[in-house]
């Protein structure tokens, strides 16, 4: 989930400034510095040596000091911030707006747990995937939502016109788009101590998925169990107002450990936990089925439908899909989005969708789609990139394992 294709927009932007060709890099990002959005950290980004990128409309650091390899390696062994403010945060109210939602998503949100929450993914009439958002019933009244920056502007259109439709059939909801507060994702072994002394309240008792509202730093702070990385730590949301010192609050208690992390690494991290980066691994002809993703099809929601392009799914859920989101390790240069995935007699089975070098297993990874009968672990494959083939084998995901913090 969230946002677009990271190390190939890294890997553009290096390229072409190196060779001098600003201009190209404002075409290539389709926006001049002066039209892009800027976060409320923008000059504490700056200040702090982070090298700033044009991503999703917004001006954003996509790595700071130190590399990507290295920023990649010290959120796995002790933490990274990362600002993820250029995303969307919502709210939905109104005692039906359970009921609403889940004309919208594929998740069970009437069967969740006030306080919890759940990855889940916004569909279209044919079953394709128009976003993916981690969604909290904060309680039966009240819904709070993330959505990803690039996807935004679709994201509020789509969820307005069926909430027109909606109201105008009598139903009670409302939203308010949380345009006044910044986000923070704070993750690795060392978030949950380190923001600990930032808060009263009990940071244990809060696991993975669950949300709070709480005070950190002073600030009144919507509080998130998650994240992007595999890593166990937080989104939080925080007033804007508050967000500068809130950040040097953590990086303070940290001493150091923790280090301000960009878009580069985010990406390394995410590819390496297995996620899908809407845009490239998941885009609206994407089933869920299709990306992996039929675990987050609640069981009732399974049983009923109800949701767009329920019958697409609830088909491909009894027969099976047609191409399956699998993992590769490969020899060679690592993979890149739209590289040909072949069989062992170079027919073509596939097209890689993400990839790039592990910074945690010194190995190439990536993760693609490939025709339902290819999908099986062990298989093994030809991978082209820039026009010769390199062995490839069928991995599960994901590549480094996840250390989320859930009851024992």
């Amino acid at each position: 989930m969230r946002g677009g294709g990271l190390l190939q927009l890294r890997q553009s932007i290096t390229r072409r400034i190196s060779q001098g060709d600003k201009k190209a890099v404002a075409r290539r990002c389709f926006a001049t510095e002066a039209e892009l959005k800027k976060t409320v950290l923008y000059d504490f980004h700056v200040s702090n040596g982070g090298k700033m990128v044009p991503f999703s409309g917004w001006s954003m650091p996509i790595q700071y000091k130190d590399s990507i390899m290295d920023s990649t390696l010290n959120c796995r062994e002790n933490g990274g911030l990362f600002d993820v403010s250029h995303m969307c945060g919502l709210s939905l109210k109104g005692k039906d707006c359970i009921q609403f939602l889940e004309k919208l998503v594929i998740a069970d949100v009437a069967g969740l747990a006030p306080g919890t929450g759940t990855l889940t993914v916004f569909t279209n009439e044919k079953g394709g995937a128009i976003d993916d958002s981690v969604i909290t019933k904060v309680k039966d009244d009240h819904i709070y939502l993330v959505v990803n920056a690039g996807c935004r502007d679709k994201d509020l259109a789509h969820i307005a016109g069926h909430m027109d439709a909606f109201k105008a059939k009598g139903g009670d909801v409302s939203w308010h788009i949380h345009d006044e507060r910044s986000l923070l994702a704070l993750q690795g072994p060392l978030s949950a101590p380190v923001l600990q002394h930032l808060t009263k309240d009990d940071l244990s008792k809060i696991y993975f998925g669950e949300f709070q509202m709480l005070d950190i730093n002073g600030a009144h702070c919507f509080i998130t169990r998650t994240g992007y990385t595999g890593e166990d730590g937080f989104e939080i949301s925080v007033p804007s107002e508050h967000a500068v010192d809130l950040t040097k609050a953590i990086l303070e208690k940290s001493e150091g450990k923790i280090r301000l992390t960009g878009l580069g690494a985010r990406d390394s991290l995410r590819l390496e936990a297995g996620l899908c980066l809407y845009g490239n691994d998941m885009e609206q002809h994407t089933t869920p089925i299709e990306a992996g993703l039929t675990w987050a099809i609640g069981k009732r929601r399974r049983a009923e439908g109800g949701f767009l392009g329920d019958e697409v799914i609830l088909k491909q859920l009894k027969e099976g899909p047609p191409v399956r989101r699998v993992g590769f390790l490969s020899s060679g240069p690592p993979p890149r989005s739209h590289s040909e995935i072949q069989d062992d007699k170079g027919k073509g089975i596939g097209e890689i969708t993400s990839g790039g070098f592990s910074p945690c297993l010194k190995k190439n990874i990536a993760m693609g789609y490939v025709k339902s009968g290819s999908h099986k672990a062990g298989t093994n494959a030809k991978i082209v990139v820039r026009g010769k083939s390199y062995d490839g084998v069928v991995t599960k995901m994901p590549f480094v394992p996840t250390k989320y913090y859930k009851p024992s």
